[in-house]
């Protein structure tokens, strides 16, 4: 195993002991989510979404938006413990990891926090029929990607900060305006133009284009690979901003 599998292992130990506080909130959130927003808001939207049942429009949407929900969640308090409360980093610093087996273990781990609650979420769209084609599976890698162009920068950001109560600045100012403009309930088509361009810097919306491109069984074109260059972007930008984050608080 590389070392950064050891660190991997010590997260997925710790879950062994903790999953179930988490299991029936991983199922019935999604199920609560497609009653209230799908059929609920949905059924005053006769029309649908661009020929498309509302439910059906929706649910992609959510599905990447609890992706980054989950990588936000997974980057942010339990990272800031690893270096206040618990202090687990400067224990792994200690033994022979080098700081990129730290972060990289640590960011596999969130993966697989995103992965079971996309799988979820996925489980209870196919029970309503809401996934039209078998390009659906595709959102399970999709969710990774988000994940991780998500996960990686808000782990640069909890380094850097002395105190959670700076993590509700990053909720508020950047997942909740990320949830709420990024095509989730709505299309984009209908913000004003300075709304506009903002979405299309979000990672969010690129994530949601893919992802209802995949349970819609559209052709994203040339457009899918532009989406997917540009996650790959944050995950790499994201990836040395934590690394040097991290650097700067593990490394005397």
């Amino acid at each position: 195993m590389t070392p950064a599998a050891y660190v991997l292992e010590y997260h997925l130990v710790n879950y062994r002991r903790t999953w179930r506080s988490s299991a029936l909130s991983t199922m019935v959130l999604p199920l609560l989510t497609m009653l209230g927003f799908g059929l609920g808001v949905g059924g005053y939207v006769t029309t649908g979404v661009d020929g498309t049942a509302y439910l059906d429009w929706i649910v992609p949407g959510l599905i990447a938006s609890t992706a980054l929900q989950t990588a936000f969640g997974e980057a942010t308090w339990p990272v800031l413990s690893g270096f206040e409360w618990v202090r687990s980093y400067f224990g792994q610093a200690a033994a022979p990891l080098r700081v990129a087996d730290v972060l990289g273990g640590h960011l596999a781990f969130m993966m697989f926090r995103v992965l079971v609650s996309v799988s979820a979420f996925v489980l209870v769209a196919a029970a309503f029929g809401t996934l039209r084609s078998p390009w659906a599976l595709a959102v399970l890698p999709l969710s990774v990607l988000i994940g991780f162009a998500s996960a990686a920068p808000a782990m640069a950001y909890t380094a850097s900060i002395p105190s959670d109560s700076y993590l509700a600045i990053l909720f508020r100012f950047a997942v909740l305006p990320m949830s709420l403009f990024s095509g989730v309930f709505f299309p984009i088509d209908s913000l004003p133009d300075p709304l506009l361009w903002v979405a299309w810097a979000l990672p969010l919306w690129h994530a949601v284009d893919l992802t209802r491109a995949a349970t819609l069984g559209l052709n994203p074109g040339l457009a899918g690979l532009g989406h997917l260059l540009y996650l790959i972007l944050w995950c790499v930008a994201g990836w040395f901003l934590a690394h040097w984050r991290f650097q700067r608080r593990l490394v005397v």
